[in-house]
């Protein structure tokens, strides 16, 4: 039997969320505290996610300021 590692199954929450709606083009994820808080990981998981994220081209970071719901139009592959 598979296990999922966590970084992939909040990546896919966080996804899902995009897909749906739910989250929108411009709008802030929480922060890597707040996300470790909510899920119960370290932040080497959240970052992990996020990372995957990012290269799929759904999210980006602003240094400083946090991590973004990227516009679909911006690029999607």
């Amino acid at each position: 039997m598979s296990v999922t590692p966590f970084y992939e199954r909040i990546a896919t929450e966080i996804r899902d969320r995009i897909k749906s709606g739910d989250l929108k083009p411009g709008d802030k994820l929480p922060s890597i505290s707040e996300l470790c808080a909510h899920y119960g990981v370290s932040t080497q998981v959240i970052r992990s996610a996020m990372l995957t994220l990012r290269a799929e081209g759904l999210v980006e970071g602003h240094q400083g300021r946090g991590v973004f719901v990227r516009d679909r139009a911006d690029g999607q592959r």
